[in-house]
């Protein structure tokens, strides 16, 4: 199968640059993305090629490039998921790639103390966001092996645990995409009416769903729900905002596994303690 997507994770370092400056110096993962596929004109294609069954390879690989621009001193991130240009980044208009990845081969064998040469992409020196990868493509293999009721059933737990109110599985055939339902209240005093679809997919969500769905949601709900275990294509996610329209909320697979993390839902955090000895101390001491 030949691959749609040709950009490397090096050939995005300048991009990537150039987006986080458009920006303002600052900007979220997503944010970041969108400007990228304006700087490099992707077609809609490339876009949603496919790297795993939750994770685009645009979104992949530019995880990649913000580690390594990261490690090379060019960026720093914040726990709250926002990327931004360092003092240094701010005065740099690109990058060689090839100088970039050996700095950081060179950090890495400082690291390791080792004299041969280190794998680029060693998961052991990435940043925080793609450990998360490899434990949600774990989490959501699990859960993509579930029956579709099953998982109706963990969308319906889910969206309990997060505070909504009510929540049922639709019986009902020919329901216009609608799985269940539930009522979210805000600060205690607002209400809406929600509804729900649960796909259990193996690969991306296109814009038709999201379309079916509202037209089966208008005049039954205030707001629309879709929870996917796979990724929703770009111009789905143009689809869930468009303007005049009634606005609905997507969670994808990485989004779907986070959650289950934070509410402790079939994941289990291990915290290991790691005693850093400060030699210098007692030799002052």
């Amino acid at each position: 199968m030949s691959e749609i997507f040709k950009y490397k994770y090096d050939d995005l370092f300048n991009p990537t640059l150039k987006a986080l400056k458009k920006l303002g110096g600052s900007g979220s993962v997503s944010e970041i993305e969108e400007e990228v596929i304006e700087i490099l004109k992707l077609s809609e294609e490339e876009v949603n090629d496919i790297h795993r069954e939750s994770t685009t390879k645009l979104t992949y690989r530019l995880a990649w490039a913000r580690n390594y621009l990261k490690r090379y001193g060019l960026l720093e991130n914040s726990k709250r998921g926002v990327w931004a240009l360092t003092e240094n980044g701010k005065q740099t208009a690109s990058v060689d790639k090839k100088q970039v990845k050996r700095t950081i081969i060179k950090l890495d064998k400082e690291v390791r103390g080792e004299k041969e040469k280190p794998v680029a992409t060693d998961i052991e020196n990435a940043s925080e966001e793609l450990i998360e990868f490899s434990w949600q493509e774990e989490l959501l293999d699990s859960v993509k092996k579930v029956s579709p009721d099953k998982f109706e059933r963990l969308c319906q737990r889910l969206l309990r645990e997060l505070g909504f109110l009510n929540v049922e599985v639709t019986q009902r055939s020919n329901d216009g995409g609608i799985d269940g339902q539930g009522l979210i209240r805000i600060g205690g005093v607002l209400s809406f009416h929600v509804v729900f679809q649960a796909k259990r997919y193996q690969g991306s969500v296109g814009s038709s769903v999201v379309r079916d769905f509202r037209g089966a949601m208008i005049g039954r709900a205030d707001k629309g729900l879709i929870l996917t275990t796979g990724t929703f294509t770009r111009e789905a996610k143009k689809e869930a905002n468009r303007d005049g329209a009634p606005p609905i909320d997507l969670i994808d697979g990485n989004e779907f596994a986070e959650k289950l993390k934070e509410l402790g839902l079939g994941v289990e955090i291990e915290l290991v303690e790691k005693v850093n000895i400060k030699k210098e101390w007692f030799a002052d001491f």
